[in-house]
């Protein structure tokens, strides 16, 4: 989930769970630029959108916590509910997800969209539809942290100061981390990640990684190296440097997605006995965690919308995401479209 667009607009909700055996899991962010995303390609027109909040407008009768008006945040992905994964909380991974915007589901950037009742989580008054379309990106920020078992006290390095790695540092923040280095090339995400919430900026040179990650110890006050380290990037270099740069008996945490396949230093992770863990999505009480960090204020999520869009403008939105300009993008809901 690179660089979202969220969508604050209106839409319809069920008390019954959409119809499971549409979708097997799958990663999200490229299918808008290529196509396709793993085995799931776009063969016919479909509506994008899945970072969204809207206003209740109708309501099926089993809905007993909801009621028209509500304003809610949207978890875009209803689990079958039934198979081990989904029974023992970590319905991020059933097989049978039918996730918005992935090939054949259509995405929430509409006018209307139809959810479980318990897929929407009701929004306290002094949070913003704009917040909530944030509550989905952060939830992911919730489940990699939540991985790494980010405690207070704990020093965290997280490679990426893009969109995902920013809500992790946002998390990490709120979970007592005492040292958050941010790390990037680019050099205004970077100075952004400081001002917002990470305590230390690193930006890499060209060297080889074991070099890259022994200077950012070194120039942190590390010591024998960060308690958790995370990479929201998928890069092959940075993956690497991440794996030098935790400490003995630390935890890596891979948030980003990339190539499927890069050259891994699996002897410095076997002697370093490292706890690995990947992540993906969010499950079981991740999304109203995010809420509770929004409402609480622990965490600033307006920082990171660096665009309002009209609806009518939103293919302008996407070339600017895709050239990687500001953070994120929330396009407005299409309040006059005419069904």
């Amino acid at each position: 989930m690179s660089n979202g667009l969220e969508f604050a607009g209106l839409m319809f909700i069920t008390g019954m769970p959409t119809a499971p055996g549409l979708l097997r899991p799958s990663a999200d962010g490229n299918s808008r630029d290529h196509g396709e995303v793993g085995p799931f390609k776009v063969e016919q027109p479909m509506v994008l959108g899945h970072e969204s909040a809207g206003v209740i407008t109708q309501v099926g009768d089993k809905v007993t916590s909801l009621k028209v008006g509500d304003r809610v945040a949207m978890e875009p992905g209803v689990p079958c509910r039934r198979c081990e994964r989904c029974r023992e909380g970590r319905y991020n991974l059933c097989y049978d997800m039918a996730f918005a915007a992935t090939p054949p589901v259509d995405g929430t950037l509409a006018k209307y969209y139809t959810l479980p009742g318990d897929f929407c989580y009701k929004l306290p008054d002094h949070v913003t539809l704009e917040e909530g379309a944030v509550v989905e990106p952060l939830s992911v920020g919730v489940h990699i942290v939540r991985q790494g078992g980010v405690k207070p006290g704990d020093s965290v390095v997280v490679y990426g100061a893009g969109p995902v790695g920013l809500v992790c540092m946002a998390v990490a923040k709120a979970f007592g981390a005492a040292k958050i280095i941010a790390v990037d090339i680019n050099e205004e995400r970077l100075n952004f990640a400081t001002d917002y919430c990470a305590t230390h900026g690193f930006r890499p040179a060209k060297e080889a990684p074991e070099a890259s990650a022994a200077r950012l110890i070194q120039e942190n006050d590390l010591g024998p190296g960060a308690d958790v380290v995370i990479d929201a990037t998928g890069a092959e270099p940075c993956i690497q440097q991440s794996i030098h740069a935790v400490r003995v008996g630390g935890t890596y945490v891979q948030g980003g997605m990339g190539k499927p396949d890069v050259n891994f230093p699996i002897m410095t992770a076997c002697t370093k006995e490292l706890t690995i863990k990947g992540s993906f999505r969010y499950a079981s009480g991740d999304y109203a965690l995010a809420v509770e960090l929004i409402s609480s204020g622990k965490i600033d999520v307006k920082k990171l919308i660096t665009q309002h869009v009209k609806f009518q403008d939103a293919e302008a939105a996407f070339h600017e995401v895709k050239a990687a300009k500001g953070i994120k993008s929330l396009i407005e809901g299409p309040a006059n479209m005419v069904i």
